[in-house]
């Protein structure tokens, strides 16, 4: 079962159930997605832990605290002190680098349209590399998305 299924409740032989069923492709490419951003091989400079991290903040930006749960398992599988405390939103860093991180998680999560070319470059200024940057992006994209489709799992489950 991937992420999507175990965060919504389907009721066997119910819309929602039917709905899963008929979408399971794209439910598997969404949990191939999720271990891609969250769980790469080669991570970067923004460590898995940093990553769950991330994503537990923004999936409480979006008010989806059984998101946020999941994305907590893997903040505490990856044993990063100096990442777990972010997972709250407002939550800052004293490191430079990462507090521009967080910085910039935050406003594609709360206020993407705002990202100007300013934004990368104090990206950069702290030392993220354009691979780096991208993959920030990813992360963001892809919380999202699955907050979206969670979401609309959920309403179609609430009208059975």
């Amino acid at each position: 079962m991937n992420v999507i299924e175990t965060l919504v409740s389907a009721r066997p032989g119910s819309a929602l159930a039917d709905a899963m069923e008929k979408r399971a492709e794209i439910l598997r490419l969404s949990q191939a997605a999720h271990d891609a951003v969250l769980l790469p091989r080669d991570p970067g400079g923004l460590s898995h832990g940093l990553r769950a991290a991330l994503a537990a903040r923004m999936s409480r930006q979006n008010a989806d605290e059984s998101l946020a749960a999941h994305y907590e398992t893997l903040v505490a599988r990856a044993a990063e002190p100096e990442t777990s405390h972010l997972v709250i939103p407002g939550a800052t860093s004293d490191d430079l680098r990462t507090a521009a991180i967080v910085r910039h998680a935050d406003m594609l999560t709360v206020s993407p349209r705002d990202a100007t070319r300013a934004d990368i470059l104090a990206l950069r200024d702290v030392g993220l590399d354009d691979a780096d940057i991208v993959r920030l992006s990813e992360l963001a994209a892809f919380v999202s998305y699955q907050v979206r489709v969670i979401a609309g799992m959920n309403l179609i489950g609430r009208r059975t």
